[in-house]
């Protein structure tokens, strides 16, 4: 048998187990005060979300907070739609375990602290639908461990930051509806593991970058509602994980890239309200088997409209309005979209009968086919409409 530990070692190993305690607690207690001192900066709390918040309890039982199980400190902060006005407290950036913290749907404003760039094990961070406002601070691109950064529906303006090009783990990019300007940078494309990206609504402008082929992991491309010119690429092919894409209401030209319409994978297209020229791809349907949502209006495609419609079975709303086909028909096999609610045709040159299998959609709520040179009456399960 071994000999049994001296009582000098006991003695040492008890006060290091007491001294271990000392330091949670201690730690614990920061956690409790960096709380505090946010709940002190809140100036309007309409639901009494906070009310739990009491320095005699433990910050593990407030509302909105989560602890992590083996040393009880603050892991995770959610106040998603309370309602909360102020300021953000710089004291927040003292709860060093942070891993996710969701401010969403309040009414925030001023700036962001900086003491945020404390946050050493932040993955999430949500601060969409408040009234921040400001520049995107640089030091963002100093939290390494960000993998969902939300600031949609704000008032942040400025450039996008290049430090934010460092974040090698970011999956999610979301600054819809802001005022920042500039241009998409090349360095997008070093951000390899992106799966949403979303830059719509803001005052971007120049073209998008060829890089874009190097976020092979996308899923989600947003770029809308901004004036970014000059031709889609056609490295967007590329993006064989894209399942939707929006870039209506840009001044892009040039002709559709077919690359586009070999991915397979995308529902929703929406490339409306351009200066997009050319014709439709006759494989639209054929490369593209899960396409919902197609938007095309708003252009200058011209040529005829492709009979390729019967493939496209999955189509839900399909507008082609506002361009200038060739003195084009209405393709009967439109009829065959037995899931389409919305179909605009509306002011694109189009002639002839109105085919009647169209009344064979069902489902259709809305019909735009005005400001054409059409005849014939709209026919539905037989009968007028």
């Amino acid at each position: 048998m071994g000999k049994p530990p001296s009582f000098a070692f006991l003695i040492f190993s008890f006060h290091c187990f007491i001294s271990s305690l000392a330091l949670i607690d201690t730690n614990v207690t920061a956690d409790k005060s960096a709380l505090l001192g946010f709940k002190y900066f809140i100036t309007s709390d309409p639901h009494d979300s906070l009310s739990t918040w009491f320095p005699s309890s433990s910050p593990c039982s407030w509302v909105g907070v989560t602890c992590n199980t083996h040393h009880g400190r603050v892991r995770s902060l959610n106040l998603d739609g309370m309602n909360l006005e102020g300021t953000i407290s710089p004291q927040l950036g003292n709860l060093s375990f942070l891993v996710e913290l969701d401010l969403s749907s309040n009414n925030f404003h001023d700036q962001i602290p900086t003491e945020f760039v404390r946050f050493r094990r932040l993955k999430l961070l949500n601060l969409s639908y408040n009234d921040f406002h400001g520049q995107v601070p640089a030091w963002i691109g100093d939290i390494s461990t960000l993998e969902h950064l939300n600031l949609q529906y704000n008032n942040f303006n400025g450039l996008i930051p290049l430090s934010l090009f460092n974040l090698s783990r970011l999956e999610t990019l979301d600054w819809n509806f802001n005022l920042i300007e500039g241009t998409i940078s090349v360095e997008v494309g070093r951000l390899e593991h992106l799966k949403i990206l979303q830059l719509a609504d803001n005052k971007l402008s120049g073209t998008i970058p060829q890089t874009i082929s190097n976020l092979s992991s996308l899923e989600l491309l947003s770029f809308s509602f901004n004036t970014l010119s000059g031709g889609i690429p056609n490295e967007i092919g590329d993006l064989t994980q894209l399942q939707m894409i929006y870039l209506g209401d840009n001044q892009l030209v040039g002709s559709l890239p077919i690359s586009l319409f070999n991915i397979s994978l995308p529902q929703q297209v929406d490339l409306a309200i351009n200066n997009l020229s050319g014709s439709l791809p006759t494989n639209v349907c054929f490369g593209l088997p899960k396409l919902e949502i197609f938007y095309v209006d708003g252009n200058n495609l011209s040529e005829k409209m492709p009979s390729v419609w019967h493939q496209c079975k999955e189509l839900v709303e399909l507008q082609l309005g506002d361009n200038m086909f060739k003195q084009g028909i209405i393709p009967s096999d439109i009829g065959n979209l037995t899931n389409l609610q919305f179909l605009c045709l509306d002011n694109s040159n189009l002639q002839g009968f109105i085919p009647k299998e169209i009344g064979n959609l069902a489902k259709l709520e809305i019909l735009d086919l005005g400001s054409n040179h059409l005849s014939g009456s709209i026919p539905f399960n037989g009968t007028l409409w």
